[in-house]
């Protein structure tokens, strides 16, 4: 039986893909610690072009080929489990936008082993 109710919450972290927290890339971190706290799942996107707070924008262009681009980490949990993952997200990131919002989960599971 899944963990999550219904009703959950989705943590989006977006971040550069040369970030890095501790000598390791910032979205295998999070990744990482997302796995350690036994939450329900991570996904990591690459975006092709972005800009954020700093007005900079990163982009696979080959002209302007960037070693900078957008990630998204998404992650979707129950309440309790986003907010287990708040604080280490406090000390990993120095800069970037975490945002939460709610969302109904229409169907959670995984494919049974084969035989």
């Amino acid at each position: 039986m899944p963990k999550i109710a219904s009703q959950a919450k989705r943590l989006r972290i977006y971040i550069g893909e040369s970030d890095h927290w501790k000598r390791r890339s910032l979205y295998q971190a999070i990744v990482e610690k997302a796995k350690e706290l036994d939450m329900a799942g991570a996904t990591v996107f690459r975006g092709i072009v972005g800009y954020g707070a700093n007005s900079r924008i990163h982009t696979a262009s080959i002209v302007d080929l960037s070693s900078d681009l957008p990630i998204l980490v998404e992650i979707i949990d129950s309440e309790d489990y986003v907010a287990k993952l708040l604080p280490f997200l406090d000390d990993m990131l120095e800069e970037g936008m975490v945002t939460i919002d709610d969302i109904e989960v229409i169907k959670y599971g995984h494919k049974p082993p084969k035989r």
